[in-house]
């Protein structure tokens, strides 16, 4: 897998396999960059928290693009070894980029220091972790105020009720074959 925009365009990203476990597609890591920097989106001011990384492509696309810091959360102990692989390969500052390898819902049940502008959500398939992960985001002040939550799920899944959350905003629904691509936001910062 290839890193498609930015400073480090083109660097290739080693991956493992495991369950669950598929990395965003070119066409859908293109889109979802789309539609966020078209959201207003910038990069260089942007701090990055990429929830069940696996791969870590989304929050590395970020990275290429400018963005100030990134975290990544991952269980798999193979694949959080990876990401920090991939990242000292292609030559990314450490300060950069803070690789966690632990369940995610014990890293967001606790309160966040400092919330992040944009938040990619990309669980398994088939295992209803979207709702939780969706609560306990917004419960422990993990997305900023006017930041955006980007939640890779199955095309068929139906909306859970948290798209209808009073602090969130429902911006894209789109299905890109087997995926669809949500966005909410809290709304605009001040």
């Amino acid at each position: 897998m290839r890193i498609i925009a930015g400073e480090y365009r083109g660097r290739v990203l080693k991956t493992t396999s495991a369950p669950g476990y598929r990395p965003a597609t070119s066409k859908v890591r293109q889109a979802v960059f789309s539609m966020l920097e078209s959201r207003g989106v910038y990069w260089p001011e942007s701090r990055i928290l990429d929830l069940f990384a696996g791969s870590g492509s989304l929050a590395f696309e970020a990275l290429s693009r400018g963005a100030e810091q990134t975290w990544f959360v991952e269980m798999n102990k193979t694949a959080a070894k990876l990401i920090t692989e991939n990242a000292e390969k292609i030559g990314i500052p450490s300060h950069r980029y803070r690789v966690i390898a632990d369940d995610m819902f014990k890293v967001i049940s606790r309160r966040a220091v400092e919330p992040f502008d944009v938040i990619f959500i990309d669980p398994p398939y088939g295992k209803n972790f979207l709702t939780p992960a969706l609560k306990a985001v917004l419960k422990n002040g993990w997305l900023a105020e006017g930041g955006i939550l980007c939640a890779e799920v199955e095309a068929k899944l139906p909306l859970p009720p948290e798209a209808d959350h009073p602090d969130l905003e429902l911006i894209a629904n789109k299905a890109y074959g087997q995926t669809r691509i949500l966005l909410w936001t809290t709304g605009e910062s001040e």
